[in-house]
């Protein structure tokens, strides 16, 4: 799962969290439909297929919610923990080395010993932290984000299977779509990374269609 700050973010998810769990939820129904023999399939085959690809999406949406909400309390309480003992410090110096680790290696390693002391002492001017962390509503609402896009990114690749009688040119249109939210999917990351969009697109098509292949291979 990526990183979230103990603040409340100004997005709920950030582009990345978007872009992971849609290529997740894509992963996992394309397992599904990639498996569909539609060379033998009929109506009961594919209803069977359609139910099994809503109910792992369902599933996969509420455990990786909860693993978000997970992630985000770890790092609250890692920053509880950090605020801690930065207060606690006996040696500014340590105060210093424990306020530098908490920040990206980036940022620390432009921070000069007075920016350091005076992130120090506005550290202790602050109340004291709370005995443990909670859960803020931003946190919620980042789990019931990432529990729609993980569940939703099924229904576009499903569709085909519920408007179309024959399975076949169902499942290429099934196909297709799932290509095209590949590659919007790549196209969002090369934006978001500074990537060439294009290529990041196309990319994505390919590592999507490879971990597909390599799930089905395991019998996943």
């Amino acid at each position: 799962m990526p990183n979230h700050s103990d603040q409340a973010p100004k997005r709920v998810l950030d582009p990345i969290d978007r872009v992971s769990e849609v290529l997740f939820g894509l992963i996992m129904v394309l397992t599904f439909t990639g498996s569909l023999s539609v060379a033998d399939a009929g109506r009961e085959d594919v209803r069977t297929m359609l139910i099994a690809a809503l109910g792992c999406n369902l599933a996969w949406g509420i455990i990786d919610a909860v693993l978000f909400l997970m992630s985000i309390l770890a790092e609250k309480a890692r920053a509880l923990m950090i605020h801690r003992a930065v207060r606690s410090a006996d040696d500014p110096q340590e105060a210093h080395r424990l306020i530098a680790d908490a920040v990206p290696p980036l940022l620390a390693s432009i921070l000069e010993p007075a920016e350091l002391t005076s992130i120090h002492q506005r550290l202790n001017q602050l109340p004291d932290p709370p005995k443990g962390a909670r859960l803020d509503r931003a946190a919620w609402l980042g789990a019931v984000g990432v529990f729609l896009l993980v569940f939703l990114s099924t229904f576009p690749v499903v569709i085909p299977f519920l408007l179309m009688q024959n399975a076949v040119p169902a499942l290429r249109v099934s196909n297709a779509i799932a290509v095209a939210m590949l590659f919007i999917t790549g196209v969002v990351y090369g934006h978001v990374i500074g990537y060439h969009r294009w290529m990041t697109g196309t990319a994505m098509v390919i590592l999507g269609l490879v971990l597909v292949g390599i799930t089905i291979l395991l019998g996943g």
